[in-house]
Protein backbone atom coordinates (compact mmCIF):
# COMPACT_ATOMS: atom_id res chain seq x y z
CA UNK A 1 0.00 0.00 0.00
CA UNK A 2 3.10 2.54 0.20
CA UNK A 3 2.74 3.25 -3.30
CA UNK A 4 -0.74 3.71 -3.63
CA UNK A 5 -0.84 5.87 -0.39
CA UNK A 6 1.33 8.23 -2.30
CA UNK A 7 -1.73 9.17 -4.22
CA UNK A 8 -2.46 11.07 -1.15
CA UNK A 9 -0.40 14.66 -1.99
CA UNK A 10 1.76 15.96 0.52
CA UNK A 11 0.90 19.32 1.41
CA UNK A 12 1.83 22.03 4.18
CA UNK A 13 -0.86 24.67 5.05
CA UNK A 14 -0.43 27.95 6.54
CA UNK A 15 -3.19 30.03 7.84
CA UNK A 16 -2.99 34.39 8.40
CA UNK A 17 -1.28 33.78 11.48
CA UNK A 18 1.61 32.19 10.37
CA UNK A 19 0.62 28.74 12.10
CA UNK A 20 1.26 25.62 9.70
CA UNK A 21 -0.31 22.20 9.58
CA UNK A 22 1.10 19.22 7.51
CA UNK A 23 -1.71 17.23 5.84
CA UNK A 24 -2.40 14.38 2.90
CA UNK A 25 -5.19 15.29 0.20
CA UNK A 26 -6.26 12.51 -2.35
CA UNK A 27 -7.96 13.85 -5.29
CA UNK A 28 -11.00 11.91 -7.40
CA UNK A 29 -9.46 10.23 -10.50
CA UNK A 30 -11.71 12.19 -12.92
CA UNK A 31 -10.96 15.61 -11.58
CA UNK A 32 -10.28 17.38 -14.40
CA UNK A 33 -13.79 16.73 -15.38
CA UNK A 34 -15.20 20.31 -13.97
CA UNK A 35 -17.78 18.82 -11.60
CA UNK A 36 -17.91 19.64 -7.84
CA UNK A 37 -17.00 16.64 -5.66
CA UNK A 38 -18.30 15.54 -1.85
CA UNK A 39 -15.05 16.65 0.26
CA UNK A 40 -13.98 13.90 3.35
CA UNK A 41 -11.92 15.19 6.78
CA UNK A 42 -10.41 12.38 8.31
CA UNK A 43 -9.25 13.16 11.92
CA UNK A 44 -6.33 10.46 12.80
CA UNK A 45 -5.80 8.99 16.50
CA UNK A 46 -3.16 9.84 19.03
CA UNK A 47 -1.15 7.35 17.96
CA UNK A 48 -0.79 8.74 14.63
CA UNK A 49 0.53 11.84 15.36
CA UNK A 50 3.98 13.48 14.56
CA UNK A 51 6.05 15.70 12.11
CA UNK A 52 5.92 13.03 8.74
CA UNK A 53 3.52 13.80 7.37
CA UNK A 54 2.41 9.95 6.64
CA UNK A 55 1.87 8.33 9.86
CA UNK A 56 -1.98 10.02 9.67
CA UNK A 57 -2.96 7.48 6.92
CA UNK A 58 -1.75 4.42 8.79
CA UNK A 59 -5.50 3.72 9.68
CA UNK A 60 -8.57 5.17 6.94
CA UNK A 61 -6.71 5.68 3.98
CA UNK A 62 -6.79 2.57 2.38
CA UNK A 63 -10.81 2.48 2.36
CA UNK A 64 -10.18 5.31 -0.11
CA UNK A 65 -7.57 3.97 -2.50
CA UNK A 66 -9.77 0.80 -3.37
CA UNK A 67 -9.99 1.04 -6.96
CA UNK A 68 -13.65 -0.03 -6.61
CA UNK A 69 -14.51 3.00 -3.88
CA UNK A 70 -12.34 5.49 -5.93
CA UNK A 71 -14.65 4.44 -9.12
CA UNK A 72 -18.05 4.77 -7.22
CA UNK A 73 -17.47 7.33 -4.72
CA UNK A 74 -15.33 9.75 -6.17
CA UNK A 75 -14.38 12.48 -3.05
CA UNK A 76 -11.75 14.76 -2.24
CA UNK A 77 -10.02 13.19 1.19
CA UNK A 78 -8.13 15.00 3.31
CA UNK A 79 -5.88 13.76 5.85
CA UNK A 80 -4.72 16.58 8.71
CA UNK A 81 -1.66 15.50 10.87
CA UNK A 82 -1.47 16.76 14.36
CA UNK A 83 1.71 17.74 15.83
CA UNK A 84 3.24 15.21 18.45
CA UNK A 85 2.74 17.31 21.52
CA UNK A 86 -0.54 18.72 20.19
CA UNK A 87 -4.46 17.35 20.19
CA UNK A 88 -7.71 18.22 18.71
CA UNK A 89 -9.67 18.49 21.32
CA UNK A 90 -8.74 20.26 24.92
CA UNK A 91 -6.00 17.82 26.66
CA UNK A 92 -7.73 17.84 30.19
CA UNK A 93 -10.88 16.22 28.45
CA UNK A 94 -8.32 13.15 28.46
CA UNK A 95 -8.72 12.83 31.99
CA UNK A 96 -12.09 11.56 31.92
CA UNK A 97 -10.54 8.35 29.73
CA UNK A 98 -9.02 7.12 33.50
CA UNK A 99 -11.92 8.04 35.42
CA UNK A 100 -11.16 11.44 36.46
CA UNK A 101 -12.68 14.54 35.02
CA UNK A 102 -16.37 15.27 33.50
CA UNK A 103 -18.32 12.57 32.14
CA UNK A 104 -19.77 15.27 29.87
CA UNK A 105 -16.47 17.28 28.40
CA UNK A 106 -17.90 20.21 29.93
CA UNK A 107 -13.67 21.16 30.10
CA UNK A 108 -14.07 21.93 26.03
CA UNK A 109 -17.09 23.99 26.38
CA UNK A 110 -14.56 27.71 26.19
CA UNK A 111 -13.64 27.50 22.49
CA UNK A 112 -12.00 24.37 20.48
CA UNK A 113 -8.22 23.80 20.78
CA UNK A 114 -6.26 25.91 18.20
CA UNK A 115 -5.49 22.64 16.21
CA UNK A 116 -8.95 21.85 15.74
CA UNK A 117 -9.54 25.71 14.60
CA UNK A 118 -6.32 25.17 12.25
CA UNK A 119 -8.30 22.47 10.51
CA UNK A 120 -11.13 24.34 10.08
CA UNK A 121 -9.57 26.77 8.49
CA UNK A 122 -7.59 24.61 5.82
CA UNK A 123 -11.19 23.12 4.89
CA UNK A 124 -12.18 26.37 4.60
CA UNK A 125 -8.99 27.32 2.10
CA UNK A 126 -9.92 24.08 0.47
CA UNK A 127 -13.45 24.69 -0.35
CA UNK A 128 -12.80 27.82 -1.28
CA UNK A 129 -10.26 26.82 -3.65
CA UNK A 130 -11.16 23.45 -5.06
CA UNK A 131 -13.96 22.35 -6.34
CA UNK A 132 -16.12 21.05 -3.33
CA UNK A 133 -19.58 20.15 -3.45
CA UNK A 134 -20.55 22.53 -0.29
CA UNK A 135 -23.56 20.24 0.29
CA UNK A 136 -21.49 17.09 0.41
CA UNK A 137 -18.91 17.84 3.27
CA UNK A 138 -18.05 14.59 5.59
CA UNK A 139 -15.66 14.70 8.80
CA UNK A 140 -14.56 11.32 10.03
CA UNK A 141 -12.23 10.81 12.94
CA UNK A 142 -11.26 7.93 15.28
CA UNK A 143 -10.19 7.66 18.89
CA UNK A 144 -8.50 11.30 19.71
CA UNK A 145 -9.90 12.03 16.22
CA UNK A 146 -13.48 10.64 17.26
CA UNK A 147 -13.23 12.72 19.95
CA UNK A 148 -12.29 15.62 17.45
CA UNK A 149 -15.11 14.78 14.98
CA UNK A 150 -17.37 15.51 17.66
CA UNK A 151 -15.89 18.30 18.81
CA UNK A 152 -15.95 20.15 14.97
CA UNK A 153 -19.26 19.50 14.67
CA UNK A 154 -20.15 21.02 17.92
CA UNK A 155 -18.23 24.09 16.87
CA UNK A 156 -19.41 24.28 13.45
CA UNK A 157 -22.82 22.81 13.42
CA UNK A 158 -24.23 23.30 10.15
CA UNK A 159 -21.04 22.61 8.18
CA UNK A 160 -21.15 18.47 7.64
CA UNK A 161 -23.97 16.51 6.09
CA UNK A 162 -22.49 13.56 7.66
CA UNK A 163 -20.01 12.19 10.29
CA UNK A 164 -18.56 8.93 11.49
CA UNK A 165 -17.22 8.60 14.94
CA UNK A 166 -15.09 5.86 15.51
CA UNK A 167 -14.01 5.00 19.47
CA UNK A 168 -14.77 8.90 20.29
CA UNK A 169 -16.58 10.54 22.84
CA UNK A 170 -17.61 14.23 22.99
CA UNK A 171 -19.16 17.26 25.07
CA UNK A 172 -22.64 16.40 25.70
CA UNK A 173 -24.38 19.92 25.61
CA UNK A 174 -22.55 20.42 21.98
CA UNK A 175 -23.76 17.79 20.85
CA UNK A 176 -27.76 19.16 20.66
CA UNK A 177 -26.20 21.94 18.59
CA UNK A 178 -25.43 19.25 15.41
CA UNK A 179 -28.37 16.85 16.26
CA UNK A 180 -30.64 18.94 13.60
CA UNK A 181 -27.96 18.97 11.24
CA UNK A 182 -25.77 16.06 10.55
CA UNK A 183 -26.16 12.15 9.85
CA UNK A 184 -23.85 10.46 12.20
CA UNK A 185 -22.74 6.94 12.39
CA UNK A 186 -21.11 6.30 15.90
CA UNK A 187 -19.10 3.10 16.26
CA UNK A 188 -17.35 1.79 19.11
CA UNK A 189 -15.71 -2.00 20.33
CA UNK A 190 -17.44 -3.06 23.84
CA UNK A 191 -14.18 -4.05 24.90
CA UNK A 192 -12.48 -0.98 24.38
CA UNK A 193 -10.00 -0.45 27.29
CA UNK A 194 -8.57 3.11 25.94
CA UNK A 195 -11.91 4.86 25.14
CA UNK A 196 -15.21 3.52 27.31
CA UNK A 197 -18.01 2.89 24.85
CA UNK A 198 -19.73 4.71 27.50
CA UNK A 199 -18.50 7.63 26.12
CA UNK A 200 -19.55 7.66 22.96
CA UNK A 201 -23.04 6.32 23.66
CA UNK A 202 -23.81 9.04 26.50
CA UNK A 203 -23.29 11.34 23.00
CA UNK A 204 -25.85 8.58 21.24
CA UNK A 205 -28.27 8.98 23.33
CA UNK A 206 -28.61 12.95 23.62
CA UNK A 207 -28.32 12.66 19.81
CA UNK A 208 -31.12 9.94 19.78
CA UNK A 209 -33.05 11.99 22.19
CA UNK A 210 -33.12 15.30 20.08
CA UNK A 211 -34.63 13.33 17.02
CA UNK A 212 -30.85 12.95 15.04
CA UNK A 213 -30.36 10.69 12.28
CA UNK A 214 -27.92 8.65 14.07
CA UNK A 215 -26.98 4.93 14.33
CA UNK A 216 -24.97 3.23 17.20
CA UNK A 217 -22.57 0.13 16.26
CA UNK A 218 -21.14 -1.49 19.27
CA UNK A 219 -18.89 -4.25 18.26
CA UNK A 220 -18.93 -7.21 20.72
CA UNK A 221 -15.84 -8.71 20.36
CA UNK A 222 -13.60 -5.85 19.43
CA UNK A 223 -11.32 -3.78 21.63
CA UNK A 224 -9.58 -0.03 20.92
CA UNK A 225 -9.11 -1.18 16.69
CA UNK A 226 -12.80 -1.05 16.20
CA UNK A 227 -11.86 0.88 13.33
CA UNK A 228 -11.02 -2.42 11.83
CA UNK A 229 -14.51 -3.10 12.35
CA UNK A 230 -16.08 -0.19 10.96
CA UNK A 231 -13.90 0.15 8.12
CA UNK A 232 -15.20 -3.58 6.66
CA UNK A 233 -18.79 -2.23 6.84
CA UNK A 234 -20.18 -2.66 3.88
CA UNK A 235 -22.78 -0.01 3.96
CA UNK A 236 -20.23 2.69 5.47
CA UNK A 237 -19.29 4.41 2.39
CA UNK A 238 -22.72 4.30 0.64
CA UNK A 239 -24.23 5.35 3.61
CA UNK A 240 -22.29 8.35 4.04
CA UNK A 241 -22.40 9.43 0.21
CA UNK A 242 -25.74 9.05 0.24
CA UNK A 243 -26.21 12.06 3.34
CA UNK A 244 -26.36 16.10 1.57
CA UNK A 245 -27.64 19.37 2.96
Amino acid sequence: MGQDKSLFEKRVFINQKGDTLLYRILYPENYESGKEFPMVLFLHGAGERGSDNEKQLSHGASLFLGPDNRKNYPAIVVFPQCPQDKYWIDISVRQELFGKGDPDFSQSIERPSKQLELVNDLSKMLIKNEKVDKKRLYVMGLSMGGMGTFETLGRWPKKYAAAVVICGGGNLSLAKKYAPHTAIWIAHGAKDDIVPPILSKRVYGVLKAEGADVKYTLYPEANHNSWDSTFEETELLPWLFSKHK
